[in-house]
């Protein structure tokens, strides 16, 4: 992937289009703005596609509270081209392709080098902002400040990211497929890899067939799965599931008296060897750690539910050896675990071409929004100059 880039934008403010949100749950707004050179730490990316993902979607609604990020720049998974570099930043150069990623991983701290992908370079960054400094690297046509999202916004044709939220993918990968990496598929495939370490001939149930529990059914089937169960209400997305190693499946709504638990226990025999809820319910949560096996059951939470009610489970449950985890994007550590998903596609052991189902050109955004929220697509890419 190469991409043109005029000598004269290093370390001056760059002018670009922009899909601004100004409020909860409104369109968002092609908007003309001003982006900051990057200051130490920090790369300039030329976003060059960019999908949606149910994480914009959930923050785009919230009205009030720590996650309304308004007037600002949602946008997390994306690929693009280094434009230029801060101070202090080796890893990358000008040309350079290169994934946003939510998960931090400075390769330092005592969490980057150990166990566990909870980088803690920055533990009070804000979700909002840039991490080291808490402030905004975008302006409005009238020069006041827009609010980053999630260290990426890339509804934006260039946007200013931390090199410790920034991952170096071989330009061999074709960028749409990259630009898959950088979130969601990369959540469920590392979750069978990373978080639940699934062993061949294991039993998998998901709750929830979207892009991450389909993700989650394609690992489990290179981690060489005998049954993988699928939990939607959703008939569509059964066909689709096939593709991707699901094998059996469960409609909630037709389950008769019998809980979605019970039938899982009742399909593998006790119960399966791991559950993923992929959705972000409480209650979904509770359904699949009782589908889980007993004794040895791990269930696995990717879902996010930003207002979300407490899990009740009682001490004897866990005591009998059924444990619950959650894991952000899916336990790995980008840097050096996204390259090695980018080498599974190469060598075609991985397959993400089937998650891509629609494409946009920038300026019909608002088109990925309702094809989504209608649950008519997995990834829609949107192509920032096509």
């Amino acid at each position: 992937m190469e991409a043109k880039f005029r000598s004269d934008t290093a370390g001056k403010p760059i002018r670009c289009r922009a899909a601004v949100c100004r409020g909860a749950g409104e369109p968002l707004v092609m908007e003309e703005i001003q982006v900051a050179p990057p200051k130490i730490g920090e790369v300039r990316v030329k976003i060059i596609c960019t999908s949606l993902c149910h994480g914009d979607i959930s923050f785009w609604r919230s009205e009030s509270g720590p996650f309304s990020f308004f007037p600002g720049i949602f946008g997390h998974e994306a690929a693009g081209i280094v434009e230029s570099v801060g101070e202090n930043v080796v890893e990358v150069k000008a040309g350079d392709l290169v994934l946003p990623v939510v998960q931090r991983n400075c390769g330092e701290c005592r969490d980057c080098k150990f166990k566990g992908n909870a980088c803690t370079k920055f533990p009070a960054a804000s979700l909002n902002a840039m991490p080291r400094d808490g402030s905004s690297r975008f302006l409005d046509k009238d020069g006041q400040p827009l609010h980053h999202f999630l260290f990426a916004s890339s509804f934006s044709e260039y946007t200013v990211v931390d090199m410790t939220h920034l991952v170096k993918i071989s330009p061999e990968v074709p960028v749409d497929k990259a630009c898959l990496l950088s979130c969601g598929v990369t959540t469920g495939v590392g979750a069978t890899m990373k978080a639940a370490q699934i062993e061949e001939g294991s039993t998998v149930a998901i709750f929830g067939l979207g892009t991450v529990g389909l993700a989650v059914a394609e690992g489990a089937r290179i981690r060489g799965a005998s049954k993988i169960i699928g939990i939607d209400k959703n008939l569509e997305k059964f066909e689709i599931a096939k593709k991707f190693g699901v094998t059996d499946f469960v409609n909630p709504t037709s389950c008769g008296k019998d809980s979605v638990s019970q039938v899982i226990r009742e399909m593998t025999d006790g119960g399966a060897d791991y559950c993923f809820e992929c959705v972000g319910s409480t209650s979904l949560i509770r359904e699949a750690f009782d589908g889980s096996r007993q004794g040895c059951g791990k269930t696995v939470i990717l879902g996010a539910d930003l207002h979300g009610s407490p899990l009740s489970i009682h001490p004897l449950e866990i005591l009998t050896g059924k444990s619950i985890m959650g894991a952000t994007l899916g336990g790995i550590k980008p840097k050096q675990d996204i390259p090695h998903l980018a080498q599974k596609y190469l060598k075609k052991e991985l397959r993400l071409d089937g998650f891509i189902t629609h494409e946009v050109n920038f300026e019909d955004i608002n088109k990925a929004f309702d094809l989504l929220l209608q649950g008519k697509s997995l990834r829609c890419i949107i192509w920032m100059d096509r």
